[in-house]
């Protein structure tokens, strides 16, 4: 049987993230790959291991991570904060340099709906004089 240390829950514009803390020697899986095949861009995974940098903590859990919606970048920051969130379950003192960095923020950026009469969310129409 294996415990989950820290559970928590990401989000990020519309992608979500769901990740487990376990014991172990930093091993990241997300959605059943390596943390490296999944986000190819080396930039997206390195967003994702910044709270276990934060705490030093890299090389003492275990990361089990299921995330959907959005595209890479959304499901990198998603990832992120349910680290962040996971890692505040494990130990309390981690919050303090997590919320410094803002890794506990929920980004509340999302895309603006369409609008009718628009061409997108604020995109008019061409307008024709004649």
């Amino acid at each position: 049987m294996i415990k989950n240390l820290g559970i928590g829950t990401g989000r990020r514009k519309t992608a979500v993230a769901r990740v487990y803390v376990r014991d172990g020697d930093g091993k990241i899986t997300v959605n059943g790959k390596e943390l490296g095949r999944y986000f190819v861009q080396g930039e997206h995974a390195q967003m994702v291991r910044q709270p276990l940098l934060v705490t030093a903590s890299e090389n003492k859990f275990d990361i089990l991570i299921n995330v959907f919606g959005g595209g890479p970048n959304g499901q990198a920051g998603a990832c992120r904060h349910g680290i962040a969130r996971a890692l505040c379950q494990v130990d309390q003192a981690n919050g303090t340099s997590l919320r410094a960095n803002g890794y506990l923020t929920r980004d509340p950026r999302m895309v603006e709906r369409k609008k009718y009469g628009r061409a997108g969310a604020r995109r008019r129409f061409q307008f024709s004089k004649r």
